[in-house]
């Protein structure tokens, strides 16, 4: 239950390996959270992460299964997280693929599993999390988006396109929640130094996980359905939407 000054006393990260989930709990951490509950395919890889937020602070961090891809677990799932003491005040949906636009141009089913995890699998997670958090009539629902959703490029539209599906879900489903007292808070970050993107060439504006994290928090604090990391990576991609669409395709990105 969040305290008497609004902060966040416990935290759901879904996809609990990730950079940025665990910047995030490791900043909320130091705010004053201390039950962190980590979820990912393989848990038992979390055991250094989940030292560090105890280190941290945390006087209560869980470890457990969980896989955006198995559909038919994630009821269950929930019922058995929020079956656990006190409310859950922030979950953060951080898991995700990046995928390699030239070999899901060459195989329909490699395309299909991007698309599966990054939409559907986050789709099939949020519909009853957002009946537990309105229920609940307070929190907050990170999800992680990407500038890639902003507007189809040829380089990476695969990935892009299961953001923008994305985005575009919970936009909606945070202007259904807001009067029921639950945020929903879409970041979009540029592209990240972290162990997704390593061995990838740094595209401008490059952030770290912990400068996301600090957006996460802010938006959070703020109470805003969106959030940009770097902020001003929200200008370049404004600027790119609305190029006109014969100079757009001359731009090698």
């Amino acid at each position: 239950m969040n305290d008497a000054f609004g902060s966040v006393r416990s935290v759901l990260v879904l996809g609990g390996g990730s950079d940025i989930g665990l910047a995030t709990a490791q900043r909320l951490v130091q705010r004053g959270a201390r039950r962190v509950i980590l979820a990912a395919r393989k848990p038992d890889d979390l055991a250094d992460a989940a030292a560090s937020l105890r280190a941290s602070g945390a006087s209560s961090v869980e470890t457990t299964a969980f896989d955006a891809d198995a559909f038919q677990t994630h009821p269950a799932f929930l019922e058995q997280v929020f079956s656990g003491p006190g409310d859950i005040d922030a979950v953060v949906l951080a898991f995700g693929v990046l995928s390699d636009q030239v070999r899901a141009e060459a195989d329909a089913h490699y395309t299909l599993d991007i698309l599966r995890t990054n939409f559907l699998g986050a789709v099939s997670v949020l519909l009853p999390l957002a009946d537990r958090m309105a229920a609940q009539g307070h929190g907050c629902i990170v999800v992680l988006s990407s500038v890639a959703g902003e507007r189809g490029r040829r380089s990476n539209y695969v990935y892009g396109s299961s953001k923008a599906g994305l985005d575009v879900f919970c936009q909606g489903l945070g202007d259904r929640l807001a009067p029921l007292g639950v945020q929903v808070l879409v970041v979009r970050p540029g592209f990240v130094r972290s162990k997704m993107t390593k061995g990838l060439k740094a595209a401008p504006f490059a952030v770290s996980p912990e400068e996301v994290a600090g957006v996460i928090v802010a938006g959070m604090a703020s109470g805003a359905p969106v959030g940009w990391a770097p902020p001003r990576v929200r200008w370049v991609m404004s600027a790119l939407r609305h190029l006109p669409r014969p100079l757009f395709r001359r731009l090698e990105i």
